[in-house]
């Protein structure tokens, strides 16, 4: 999936502020103790425990003991989600050795999580996540994540890292309303345009919010919308059980192919998978529109973090680096989706300006909730959703 871009003002001052935020058949045990040589010939580094690239001896030194290892195993990344089709590919070729495995990529955070929980030991276990705020706080937490510093560490943010390298956020945008301009007649332009009459059975999620990262941040906006804030999600809640109860709410979840077949004709989703489905859904005869609704602002990076039980440990640290490089984050940038580093290329000038250029404009700077804000409102959705959709 896929979404837009934002002005670079707004983003560029708002990324300074703070926040953030699958499992399949077992395989063989997890046999992998990859290490490299460490700076001066010393004793060799157990890539599991490497905090940075530096302990292997650099960047050349790391490529060398992920090769050895030859595979990296990766869940939840769809092609069309934030250019990880061309981000997988770009890897591949500046790597070659490493075979990329990958999984279920229309899985969610919760899949992501539960995959490493229950694949520990495993060599079929996730090497790295690509996950929700609330999930990097939350697996953090849980002490299921290894502490790692890429070499553009300094250049994130304060705010969009954990301290010791547990997470740290990666690319993000806005939620945010798309629409088949071809079937509908007035493309919804806020929250409170969802609720009218002529929308039955047709504002549809990319995903649950109890599982799904968009999802869940499509409820905060909902509640940023009517009267809530950043400690109170619950009346975004009650925005979708008005939703259901009138009769606008589409279950089903938004993809592609939902799209295509007109199975979800308005969906709200993170803008950089909205935009995204624009060209796609261009050639297949649809005029898909996205618009950041004015009263319902709310941004939000998704965040990195390695397995710390990681089968291929090496590989897992390799593919960090590449994707908190200058080439890494411009690809995002490519996918509509703003990277974490987009401050420090604009600084430097290293930001892609063609693709930085085709970001939707949105008015203000991002703000975020603190991770006890998103502690609290995931557990206000966990415990209140399901009564809220219901029926």
């Amino acid at each position: 999936m896929v979404s837009s871009r934002v002005r670079l003002t707004g983003l560029t001052a708002g990324l300074l502020i703070a926040v953030a935020a699958c499992g399949s058949a077992p395989g063989t045990e997890a046999t992998s103790t990859s290490s490299a040589a460490a700076p001066g010939g010393a004793a060799a580094v157990d890539a599991r425990t490497a905090t940075s690239a530096a302990d292997f001896g650099g960047i050349d030194k790391l490529y060398e003991a992920a090769k050895a290892e030859g595979k990296l195993h990766v869940i939840a990344l769809p092609p069309d989600w934030a250019n990880y089709g061309e981000i997988l590919a770009a890897f591949k070729a500046k790597y070659p050795g490493i075979e990329i495995e990958e999984e279920t990529p229309d899985a969610s955070s919760a899949d992501e999580i539960n995959a490493v929980k229950t694949r520990k030991g495993q060599d079929r276990a996730p090497d790295v996540l690509d996950i929700g705020q609330s999930f990097a706080i939350s697996g953090a937490a849980e002490g299921l994540f290894a502490p790692y510093k890429v070499a553009n560490w300094d250049k994130i943010p304060e705010g969009q890292k954990e301290p010791t390298g547990l997470w740290f956020n990666d690319y993000g945008g806005y939620v945010s309303i798309g629409c088949d301009a071809k079937k509908i007649a007035a493309c919804p332009q806020t929250f409170a345009d969802l609720l009218k009459p002529e929308y039955k059975g047709k504002v549809a999620m990319n995903g649950n919010p109890t599982k799904s990262g968009s999802a869940f941040a499509g409820v905060y906006a909902a509640a940023l919308a009517n009267g809530g804030s950043f400690d109170d999600i619950q009346p975004g809640i009650d925005f979708f059980k008005k939703l259901k109860d009138a009769g606008n709410f589409n279950p089903v979840e938004t993809t592609p192919a939902t799209i295509e077949k007109g199975e979800t004709q308005i969906s709200i989703d993170w803008d950089y998978n909205n935009a995204a489905y624009a060209p796609i859904m261009a050639g297949k005869g649809l005029d898909w529109k996205t618009v950041v609704p004015s009263d319902g602002k709310y941004f939000q990076l998704y965040a990195q973090a390695i397995n710390k039980d990681a089968p291929h440990p090496a590989a897992a640290r390799l593919w960090q680096e590449f994707l908190y490089s200058t080439e890494g984050q411009n690809l995002y940038l490519k996918g509509f989706a703003r990277p974490v580093l987009l401050p420090a290329m604009i600084a430097d000038g290293s930001v892609d300006q063609a693709a930085s250029a085709a970001l939707p404009p949105v008015d203000g700077e991002p703000t975020f909730p603190t991770p006890d804000q998103v502690t609290k409102a995931n557990e206000a959705v966990a415990s209140g959703w399901g009564a809220a959709v219901a029926g």
